[in-house]
């Protein structure tokens, strides 16, 4: 591979006489930050503090290592472990079998915390699951006893919480969280801090030097398994990734997340978490320990850079360039990070992209807050939507020539390309990441919707809010045919006018499209939605010639005056009776639009001198039909004194019966109107939801009217006969003049009988029904109309079952 996994850098060297070189080997290393501590053979602390940059990287020259101070703890052993604590700056340090704890700076004791006797080893876990707040947790492992002594450590005092009983002395333990991992002389355990509870993973067969456990952080560790295997451990006792293959004498194993180096006397080898192969070999020589930092600055190279995430890329390797950014995101998310992490994002898009990982690659895309534009340009066509202007930041993986490529070869694929892009765009589109470019964007959803036919999406888009450039989209949908959806562009933009001339011109066979099956009839609704009095009166009357049926519903109380409707109607009579029927019928069963269906009225009645014109005509047969008889008599208080001083006399009648004054109604039907039919219909409606005795005195009056004129004598008899149910024969006989004859009205009053025998037969039957139904009085029952006890055998019933007294018990 072409890429470096890590960097070697020689950062300190210190000449020893040549008889002290051998006790003044280095045994052990501990970093953080750009401090590096060194343990030598001969007891000695020596402090290092790393150059750093502007920038905050360290500086790979060794002649700007400054050495620190030194602290040599006593004459005999050697250094065997280090471990900075930098929550209260301790430095601690397992000397001749006892932890000594340092200032990191000042490398003085710490007052309070005395040596800890009798260790072996010790292991720190800063995590907050394992200890409580402003507390770090250690383990130790005792030299005498087998056991593991769980510390809490503080600012200046440690004191053991739990110990844990073991089979065997540990070799070599790790510590995350409240997990601990350790290995005996033959197998490895793990151990929960917390509980004491401790479970055996597998045997092994390594000698102490070659035994290994790290931990990889998540609850993970890492051990020295059986024939060379680097096995990955949970906390739980289960394996989650696959065992590395390794060389055998490994002295060491750590994480470099997403590396894992292993050390032999001679090399450094590094392998991938995610394929588990050899990615890389450095040369050492005489190396004896290896130190892993991760999510510290220190003198290797703990987490990945960009160039070699952009490495990864460019050769494809998608899976571990991304979890390579997770790495830097996770364990080092700096500020200065983020513009590389967005355009290493977008570099792992594109190679997804370019791959067919469409779905990964959106992802990819987003997160990278990638520029729509930087796709837009691969698509030939569809980038001519993009200005001169724009100058692409991914110049390296502009691989536009293969999709044209793709276009002439394989459309099928070349078509999923344009599925993303549509996606894609979609996705941005209204979010911080589109609003920059939201002109070309939207003209580029444009094209794809032409490109691919999607006439819904492409009617969506161009109806809806947009920014699509007219002097770029207008050809576009001109030249594919597309003449619907250029209407709707024009209607979006606020081009009414162009917007319908555009769609008549479909209707008229001037255009040819068939992705709207209705263009007529878009056109009529979009017109009943106008408030634009000359847009409307633009196209009315093309409208109108082709279909009255059709015509629009418009409501009296928008801009367009209801007047300016109806002498637009003069000429289309059909159209206008339409139109008076649903102001009359849809409107007037809406709460608050009496006034507006009032206002109509009067338009029509207010001129006296044009009643007899055609419009007026048609509108009086639909409003007498309808509207003087369905609104309240409350809205046409203004229109009562015009119509009483005209010859409209059937509204005088029903402006009269609307009052309560139905007998005059009647005679204006009788004597002026003269349609004896018009008046029976006005009793008929005038009494419907009254009782019957209404409507007979209704009829009563008309006939008394009929009476009064010689020449209606047999519309009088027609009256009587017609109603002969419905009219009692006893207050007919009442009023007939004494000159008619029995024979004259023999047909009402067989009639009139007929009726009453029926009713009284019936009275009867409901009488003997009621007679056989058994009641049952309690005790105490109450008649309901006197409410005093009903004590006597007799009682009567109502017609609603009511119990009451008999007329014989009072």
């Amino acid at each position: 591979m072409a890429f470096r996994a890590l960097t070697q850098t020689h950062i300190y060297e210190k000449q020893a006489a040549q008889k002290e070189k051998d006790k003044s080997s280095i045994q052990c290393l501990e970093c953080y930050a750009k401090n590096v501590y060194i343990g030598t053979k001969n007891a000695i602390v020596q402090h290092l503090i790393l150059s750093q940059s502007i920038n905050g990287d360290l500086s790979p020259d060794p002649c700007k290592t400054r050495e620190g101070r030194t602290r040599k703890l006593g004459t005999s052993s050697h250094i065997a472990r280090l471990r900075a604590v930098p929550l209260f700056n301790h430095l601690l340090v397992l000397w001749d079998r006892s932890v000594t704890a340092l200032n990191m700076f000042s490398l003085e004791s710490i007052p309070g915390l005395n040596k800890i006797q009798q260790v072996s080893l010790f292991e720190v876990c800063d995590s907050p699951l394992a200890a409580p707040t402003a507390c770090v947790q250690m383990v130790t492992s005792s030299s005498r006893r087998k056991v593991i002594q769980i510390h809490i450590v503080g600012v200046d005092r440690w004191e053991v919480v739990k110990v844990v009983p073991l089979l065997q002395e540990p070799v070599a333990l790790a510590v995350d969280g409240t997990s601990v991992c350790l290995a005996t002389m033959d197998r490895y355990l793990l151990c929960d801090s917390q509980t004491g509870c401790s479970e055996e993973l597998f045997p092994h067969n390594h000698s102490r030097q070659h035994v290994i456990v790290a931990s990889v952080g998540q609850g993970e560790f890492l051990l020295n398994g059986p024939e060379s295997l680097g096995m990955f451990v949970m906390k739980t006792g289960i394996c989650q990734r696959p065992p590395l293959q390794w060389p055998q004498g490994v002295l060491g194993a750590a994480v470099c997340f997403p590396y894992i180096l292993t050390l032999q006397p001679q090399m450094l080898s590094v392998y991938s978490m995610v394929d588990q192969q050899h990615k890389q070999t450095v040369s050492l020589s005489g190396a004896k320990g290896l130190l892993s930092t991760p999510g510290k600055q220190s003198n290797t190279n703990s987490s990945p850079n960009p160039e070699q995430i952009q490495t990864l890329v460019r050769h494809e390797r998608i899976e571990e360039a991304l979890l390579l950014l997770e790495g830097v995101q996770s364990r080092d998310p700096l500020d200065s990070y983020q513009e590389q992490q967005k355009a290493i994002s977008c570099l792992a898009g594109f190679a997804q992209f370019f791959q067919r990982g469409f779905s990964e690659a959106k992802k990819l895309f987003i997160k990278g807050e990638l520029d729509p534009r930087e796709i837009i340009r691969l698509y030939p066509d569809i980038e001519a939507c993009l200005t001169d202007d724009f100058q692409s930041r991914f110049v390296q993986v502009n691989k536009g020539t293969d999709l044209q490529v793709l276009r002439q070869q394989d459309k099928k694929a070349f078509h999923h390309h344009l599925c993303f892009l549509g996606d894609f765009l979609r996705g941005v589109r209204g979010t911080q990441q589109g609003l920059g470019c939201i002109k070309e964007l939207d003209c580029a959803l444009l094209r794809l919707y032409v490109e691919l036919g999607d006439f819904e999406s492409l009617q969506q888009l161009v109806a809806s809010p947009n920014e699509c450039k007219l002097d770029h989209c207008v050809p576009v949908l001109e030249q594919n045919n597309r003449f619907f959806a250029l209407g709707s562009l024009f209607q979006s933009h606020g081009n009414q006018i162009e917007a319908i001339q555009t769609w008549v011109q479909i209707v008229d066979g001037a255009h040819q499209d068939s992705s709207c099956s209705d263009v007529y009839g878009h056109i009529v609704w979009t017109l009943s939605q106008l408030q634009d009095r000359d847009a409307v009166r633009t196209f009315a009357d093309w409208t109108l010639q082709r279909n009255q049926e059709i015509f629009c519903r418009h409501r009296p109380d928008d801009q367009i005056e209801t007047q300016d409707v109806l002498a637009l109607l003069e000429k289309y009579p059909l159209a206008l009776v339409l139109y008076l029927e649903f102001i009359i019928h849809d409107l007037n069963s809406e709460v608050g639009t009496a006034a507006a269906t009032s206002n109509v009225i009067i338009s029509i009645y207010g001129n006296p001198n044009s009643m007899t014109s055609p419009l007026c005509m048609v509108c009086r047969s639909v409003l007498v039909i309808g509207e003087l008889w369905l609104n309240s008599k409350s809205c046409f208080v203004p229109i009562t004194d015009r119509v009483k001083s005209t010859t409209l006399h059937t509204e005088k009648a029903i402006l009269l019966g609307r009052t309560g004054e139905y007998g005059e109604a009647l005679k204006v039907l009788v004597h002026q109107v003269r349609d004896p039919e018009a008046a029976e219909a006005f009793c008929c409606r005038a009494s419907q939801g009254q009782d019957s005795q209404f409507r007979q005195s209704l009829l009563l009056t008309l006939l008394q009217i009929y009476l009064s004129s010689e020449a209606l004598i047999s519309t009088a008899v027609d009256l009587l006969n017609n109603y002969s149910r419905v009219i009692a024969a006893e207050k007919v006989i009442q009023i007939l003049p004494d000159s008619w004859s029995v024979e004259l009205i023999s047909q009402f009053l067989f009639g009139s009988l007929r009726e009453t025998l029926h009713q009284r037969r019936m009275a009867k039957l409901q009488k003997m029904q009621d007679s056989k139904t058994k009641f049952r009085l309690d005790k105490g029952q109450k008649c309901t109309v006197c409410q005093r006890d009903l004590a006597e055998p007799q009682f009567a019933r109502t017609l609603h079952g009511e119990l009451i007294h008999s007329l014989t018990s009072d």
